[in-house]
């Protein structure tokens, strides 16, 4: 079982037990039954299933005083920022990986791939500002470049305060995008980008789905839930809206999303199907945060409004992109991209996956991982095939 190597000293048991006395009627007298606690407890459980040692910590990134030039830290008050971060053992000398997770999601979402790597890597998980167990400030953003710089330099303050560089960067679909933006301002940081089912490479015009977006914008349906978007509607406010009923929705959609489609036994164990939904309620419910990035980085349909396609040749960093074979994400945006880059490309598209491929097939993933990043773990590199099964193209 994973350890939580930094712990916080404990009260005396007497004042613990009357702390958890408040903090159970508080509980249950709260409209949304979660907290910044709930969200770390539940995370601790679901990494419960890992083997390997971590530490977990939170990383003070600094604030900005009333009244700040940088949109991204100005606050009503001079409180600290904090990244939520876990730090995996490793062998001395390996390359660190970065995973940055996706949207409406959080670092635990990992959780079935953290052994593997970290037999090859110093694996460094993090949740974005905004999201899972980090710091949630008031999102004052108002425009794309300044939701952009939301991410990007939140996590340039965190690399700088955990003193990291040579990163191999992971991202997935909006963290993939977030990785992308970073990559393009900070390159030196970076000596390899890996993109797994990136959002934001195309915009509506663009993409070959273009027209039948267009045509279903068209219908009232289509109308309301254009509004709906424009006017920052996130699914995480519906969970928050039912109140003690958004548990409930949350476990629906994840016995929905993670059924047996890909292979018989199912993607999730019934143990860890029920540690994923309640660590995706918990990081869900809390406070609105990173989420209401969604309508100034992507227009309806989750098209870019400032494509990475358009990025493309300005590329510095050698980059490998992995989808699932079921993924909605367009690998060919992918494709057009490499058509422009002056650097090192690879795309793997992994069988029996779809967008989530790290948890719907995580040994096809890992072969993609090995591979991706031959040439800092294998002995051999110049000579290691594709595992069977994966496609490059």
């Amino acid at each position: 079982m994973a350890a939580e190597i930094n712990k916080p000293e404990f009260q005396s048991s007497a004042s613990t037990t009357v702390t958890k006395r408040k903090s159970s009627w508080s509980s249950v007298l709260r409209w949304i039954p979660t907290s910044t606690d709930h969200i770390i407890a539940a995370e601790k459980r679901l990494l419960s299933l890992v083997k390997t040692p971590y530490v977990q910590e939170q990383v003070n990134i600094g604030s900005g005083p009333p009244g700040s030039k940088v949109r991204w830290f100005r606050s009503s008050s001079n409180e600290p920022r904090f990244i939520n971060t876990v730090t995996f053992d490793s062998k001395e000398g390996v390359p660190t990986l970065v995973l940055v997770h996706g949207y409406a999601a959080s670092q635990g979402f990992f959780f079935k791939n953290f052994d593997y790597l970290a037999n090859h890597f110093q694996v460094v998980a993090i949740d974005q500002l905004g999201w899972g167990g980090s710091s949630r400030p008031d999102f004052t953003c108002k425009s794309t470049e300044e939701t952009e710089a939301w991410f990007v330099d939140s996590f340039e303050e965190w690399r700088k305060a955990k003193n990291l560089s040579n990163l191999i960067l992971f991202g997935h679909s909006f963290g993939g995008y977030v990785a992308s933006k970073y990559a393009l301002k900070h390159p030196e940081h970076v000596q390899h980008l890996i993109l797994v089912g990136p959002a934001g490479f195309t915009s509506l015009e663009s993409d070959s789905k273009s027209e039948l977006v267009t045509r279903f914008r068209a219908t009232w349906k289509g109308a309301i839930l254009n509004h709906l978007w424009e006017s920052n509607f996130t699914p995480m406010k519906l969970i928050r809206g039912l109140g003690p009923w958004g548990p409930n929705l949350v476990r629906k959609y994840t016995a929905a999303r993670f059924s047996p489609k890909y292979s018989a036994e199912g993607v999730l164990t019934e143990e860890q199907n029920i540690l994923l939904t309640d660590y995706m309620y918990h990081t869900s419910a809390a406070k609105a945060s990173g989420e209401l990035c969604l309508k100034y980085i992507f227009a309806f349909g989750a098209f870019a409004r400032m494509p990475l396609l358009n990025s493309a040749s300005e590329w510095k960093v050698p980059t490998t992109f992995i989808y699932g074979t079921e993924d909605w994400m367009d690998y060919k945006g992918a494709q057009e991209a490499r058509k422009k880059m002056k650097v090192p490309c690879e795309i793997i598209r992994v069988p029996q996956a779809g967008h989530f491929v790290f948890l719907e097939n995580p040994d096809g993933f890992h072969s993609a991982m090995s591979y991706a990043c031959r040439r800092f773990i294998s002995p051999h590199p110049d000579t290691q095939p594709l595992a069977e099964g994966l496609e490059s193209v």
